[in-house]
């Protein structure tokens, strides 16, 4: 079981992060289930002391292992050490990427080759029982069975890309998926799926001729939709813009930072909405989250620490993608997730979650990078 659990524990922790999206499934499963991940996990990381020193200390890691001390320096100098809250934030994130190295050390063939089907799976489970369920889709901004609608668009735009960039040839029956994935994915209204569709095609063809009569019938399309009185993606950005509604969060958040602008808020405060209770008096019920990954960093650790951390992660990036930029298949898509997630990062509170599934898939992909770029420079790959 120990050495099942090291294999695939991260994916039971990512699939539960969709249990936890589904809007009527009661709290408790996907808390439950997260907790005993959790439990198990530092029970066989204290049975199995070996897998600390050779998985978590191994080199393609490193960058994991210093963000995680990056929380441990913050919390016993910034924090308050009696805050549960924050404690466990720090137990969890040491838990989350302790399972993506052990599964990725212990099981990268499966993750190179079937991994991308499970996850499709699950995206089709989620879209038929949201269209069997609620199958008026355009009436307004289409959610399904999940919560908010911007994370419907997030299930949906990965599972398009994913199905577009697998590299092997298309049957009829993929085709038409990709096209329920991706009027489900506009249907949401999330303007950044728009983003995600852009970024996917352009790492399939590259600036090609092929790409250009793609962005030919998208502005075609994108015509037709917008005169429409549709709540789609293309409506709100054709009436909104990218940024319309996110400007007085930013300013919330901007505030925010710059009243604790050296020590944050606690690691305890992720979501980018550290007084609530302040903000309502301002703001009433409006959601006033920082809506933005990069501000809701600043906002947990403040900007030494969130300088670091934000440091680690786009130098991992920078040095992965350009390795890599040539290869294809299962590395197109983990560097897509990477790269939709630094965008999409601006427009919502990822990177700092614990149980957000772009946000789990984005580390994920980042460290499967780091390793095979390890692997390619001691020639191993």
């Amino acid at each position: 079981m120990i050495q099942w659990f090291f294999k695939y524990g991260y994916v039971v922790f990512l699939l539960n992060t969709i249990l936890y999206s589904i809007s009527n499934l009661p709290f408790f499963i996907p808390q439950t289930l997260f907790l005993s991940i959790m439990f198990l996990g530092i029970l066989f990381l204290l049975i199995n002391p070996i897998q600390i020193k050779e998985i978590l200390f191994h080199k393609s890691f490193t960058f994991l292992f210093l963000l995680n001390l990056i929380n441990f320096s913050y919390f016993f100098i910034f924090d308050e050490i009696n805050s549960q809250s924050s404690f466990e934030y720090l137990m969890a994130r040491f838990m989350q990427f302790s399972l993506i190295s052990l599964s990725i050390y212990h099981n990268l063939e499966y993750f190179k080759k079937k991994f991308f089907d499970h996850i499709l799976f699950c995206v089709y489970i989620v879209i038929f029982l949201s269209l069997i369920l609620y199958p008026d889709i355009f009436t307004a901004r289409y959610s399904g069975i999940i919560w908010n609608e911007n994370m419907m668009g997030s299930f949906t735009i990965i599972g398009f890309a994913i199905l577009l960039l697998k590299e092997e040839k298309k049957t009829y029956f993929q085709f038409f998926l990709m096209g329920i994935l991706l009027i489900v994915s506009i249907s949401t209204g999330s303007r950044i799926v728009l983003i995600g569709v852009v970024l996917s095609f352009v790492l399939k063809f590259g600036f090609s001729l092929r790409n250009i009569i793609y962005a030919i019938m998208a502005l075609i399309s994108f015509i037709i939709v917008s005169s429409t009185n549709l709540d789609t993606s293309i409506n709100r950005i054709n009436s909104q813009s990218l940024f319309n509604d996110r400007t007085e969060q930013f300013q919330n958040a901007i505030e925010n930072i710059m009243e604790k602008p050296w020590t944050g808020y606690g690691l305890s405060k992720y979501s980018g909405d550290p007084d609530p209770e302040k903000r309502f008096d301002e703001f009433g019920k409006q959601i006033m989250h920082a809506h933005n990954g990069y501000l809701s960093l600043f906002i947990q650790l403040g900007f030494i620490f969130g300088f670091l951390t934000l440091f680690i992660i786009f130098k991992k990036s920078y040095t992965s993608l350009m390795l890599l930029r040539n290869e294809t298949g299962y590395i197109r898509i983990y560097s897509f997730i990477v790269l939709y997630t630094l965008f999409a990062a601006v427009f919502e509170s990822l990177i700092t979650g614990i149980n957000e599934f772009q946000t789990i898939l984005f580390w994920f992909s980042l460290t499967i990078l780091s390793y095979t770029k390890y692997q390619v420079n001691n020639n191993e790959a």
